[in-house]
């Protein structure tokens, strides 16, 4: 299937919309589900990743099919979001919180569930720290979040977890498939649409994605930023309805990264799903989309399918 002219995939259901941020940039989003409560899904952060990419396929149809609206925007950097220099994410994950609250404003989108992969789960966790009041519950997938949580700052540490070291992309549909293929489980995730969709957004995101890349220099460079970026005392003191997912094959950030999170955040209930990769959603659909259904409904998720997800230890 050929993709769209917006270079997009092609789904059943799924909309391909833009609104027009209040600071003036365009953004692009996907979206499904005409009634019920709301749902952010935040995207991951490797060359290509968007709202469709992350989300698109699996998460967003089934979502909108159990009675959410369901919204999965581009982040600054990324997707088809608006290139202009001046709407780089100059500042990484602080950037992205401010557009996420400036999505849901433009949508009036007032109180919502939140998720987010890798570093959609990161821009998550800052997301609901700086503004609780606007979050019923949030999910969690795969991300290093030692350096905000106070035990490895500058980020040195994660190097001596062995995690896959990715090169770097070199532009093209093949080098995009090659690079997916390391870090997705599920070879029917990996579809030549995908590949062109993702190789497409990249180069058209290269300089902003640059501009990202060296946003966290900038922050540790700079106290008041450094002091914003800290997560320590505030994402483990929240109350808000939260549960992490973790794939136990994760060869991207391996899980034992995950094992340290589950001690730093006893408020949060920790899952370690089986046969699942960094990008769990893909790897295992079914088994996520049930649980984010049915978390995002109750607030919880019931003793047969916490043991089907692999709940942790300190549950």
């Amino acid at each position: 299937m050929a993709l769209t002219e917006e270079n997009l995939i092609q789904h059943p259901g799924v909309q391909s919309r833009w609104v027009q941020l209040a600071n003036g940039a365009k953004c692009h989003y996907m979206s499904a589900g005409d009634t019920g409560p709301s749902v952010i899904l935040l995207h991951g952060g490797i060359n290509g990743s968007s709202g469709m990419a992350g989300w698109g396929r699996w998460m967003i149809p089934h979502l909108a099919a159990e009675g959410f609206r369901v919204y999965a925007p581009d982040q600054p950097g990324f997707g088809l979001s608006d290139t202009r220099e001046k709407y780089w994410p100059h500042l990484g994950v602080l950037s992205h919180v401010q557009f996420v609250n400036d999505f849901a404003d433009a949508l009036c989108i007032d109180q919502f569930h939140l998720s987010g992969n890798s570093m959609g789960a990161t821009n998550t966790a800052h997301y609901v720290v700086d503004h609780p009041e606007r979050v019923l519950s949030y999910i969690l997938i795969a991300t290093y979040l030692q350096g905000e949580l106070g035990v490895d700052p500058d980020g040195s540490k994660r190097a001596a977890l062995g995690g896959l070291q990715l090169e770097p992309w070199n532009g093209t549909a093949q080098g995009m498939r090659d690079l997916m293929s390391k870090i997705i489980m599920q070879p029917s995730g990996i579809t030549d649409d995908l590949c062109d969709m993702r190789a497409y957004m990249g180069n058209l995101q290269a300089d902003s994605y640059k501009a990202f890349q060296a946003s966290r220099s900038k922050i540790m460079e700079n106290p008041s930023l450094k002091q914003k970026w800290m997560l320590k005392g505030r994402l483990d003191q929240l109350e808000i309805p939260a549960i992490y997912l973790y794939g136990k094959e994760d060869v991207l950030i391996p899980v034992s990264a995950g094992y340290e999170q589950e001690k730093l955040l006893p408020n949060i209930k920790f899952y370690f799903p089986e046969d699942t990769g960094h990008q769990g959603q893909t790897d295992t659909p079914d088994l996520h989309g049930r649980v984010y259904a049915e978390f995002f409904k109750t607030g919880k998720l019931s003793s047969a399918l916490e043991k089907e997800a692999g709940v942790g230890a300190g549950a």
